[in-house]
């Protein structure tokens, strides 16, 4: 793996910047959500407690209420993963049309738990709450691509795609 970032390079701070525009000047701290991707994606998917503690310093609000944020929703990483993320949907919808088979399938073919990621670091895989893709279910979210009306052979087909 790639080492990690330290500070919020001026790259990562103009995108926030467009975010924190959006905002009245007293507000900034809005954009904590949209900020925390910008970092994750620019720190190989994931957060760390300094980088959160300068998205905090930067949009003038408390450390402890960007952790607050990261640790609320399941879009942000704590700590390292894959190259790929897979995010497989087990809310209501998709239980109910067999999400726990394409489970068992995703872990059968990778050879990791939900919550791992594979020996050569290129697939972490993740139990998510419900990505809004209800209608389609079961799905998972591949990185930033929904996959939807899932069975195993249709997940067979996605993971000999990924690079």
């Amino acid at each position: 793996m790639t080492e990690q970032q330290t500070t919020l390079s001026p790259d990562t701070l103009k995108a926030i910047d467009v975010w924190v525009a959006k905002y009245p000047a007293e507000q900034k701290q809005s954009a904590v959500i949209p900020a925390l991707h910008i970092v994750q994606d620019s720190n190989n998917g994931y957060l760390t407690t300094e980088l959160m503690d300068e998205v905090a310093a930067y949009l003038d609000m408390p450390n402890i209420s960007v952790y607050e944020v990261a640790t609320f929703y399941s879009m942000f990483e704590l700590k390292p993963v894959g190259k790929h993320q897979i995010n497989v949907c087990t809310n209501v919808s998709c239980m109910l049309r067999d999400s726990e088979s394409i489970v068992k399938h995703l872990e059968s073919r990778l050879g990791i738990g939900l919550g791992q990621t594979t020996e050569d670091g290129k697939i972490t895989l993740k139990e998510v709450e419900c990505l809004g893709a209800c209608g389609g279910a079961p799905m998972l979210l591949l990185n930033k691509t929904y996959y939807e009306n899932l069975t195993p052979q249709k997940v067979d087909e996605i993971l000999n795609d990924l690079k």
